[in-house]
């Protein structure tokens, strides 16, 4: 496996300031999906909240909403949903680190109507790597890649900041 860092700490954290300031509401309705798109959620937060702004944080565990949960073995990772605040009505911004097919935003949002039924729900990544197999498309996205099918991007937490890294197969 080769491991190659695509954006720096820095480079993430001006990606973070941009997709905050993509967000207007005031409170922001952010939900994570779990995990890497919950630690970006956090961050995002975190700069709106040093701007004074008001965030309802919330996250998403789509294990259950997930359509290859028959070939991802008999044991998924679940971590729970937390979302202590009511969605009906209200703009979500749905956050996740990367989107590839897109399959992982359909069953975020199948996740979040279990929850109510917001008046819309925006995407934001934080990385587009393309090859869309669904007609999903984030309305905010900081960074696009053009990544082969056989690599991953992965968003990791490192020092003070995180560090987007492809990973390929050996």
């Amino acid at each position: 496996m080769e491991t190659r860092i695509l954006l720096g700490p820095q480079e993430v954290a001006r990606a973070i300031a941009q997709l905050a300031a993509a967000i207007q509401d005031d409170p922001a309705h952010l939900i994570g999906i779990e995990t890497g798109g919950m630690h970006l959620a956090r961050a995002i937060a975190a700069h709106l909240q040093e701007k004074g702004r008001k965030v309802q944080l919330g996250s998403i565990d789509i294990a259950f909403h997930r359509d290859d949960w028959t070939t991802r073995g008999p044991h998924p990772k679940v971590h729970g949903s937390q979302l202590d605040w009511p969605v009906d009505g209200r703009v979500i911004w749905l956050v996740d680190d990367v989107i590839y097919t897109g399959r992982t935003v359909r069953a975020a949002l199948g996740e979040i109507f279990d929850y109510g039924r917001p008046r819309a729900v925006r995407l934001v990544v934080l990385a587009d790597r393309g090859g869309r197999e669904l007609p999903i498309q984030p309305d905010v996205v900081a960074h696009r890649f053009s990544v082969p099918d056989t690599a991953r991007l992965v968003l990791r937490p490192e020092g003070e900041g995180f560090v987007l890294v492809e990973e390929r197969a050996a």
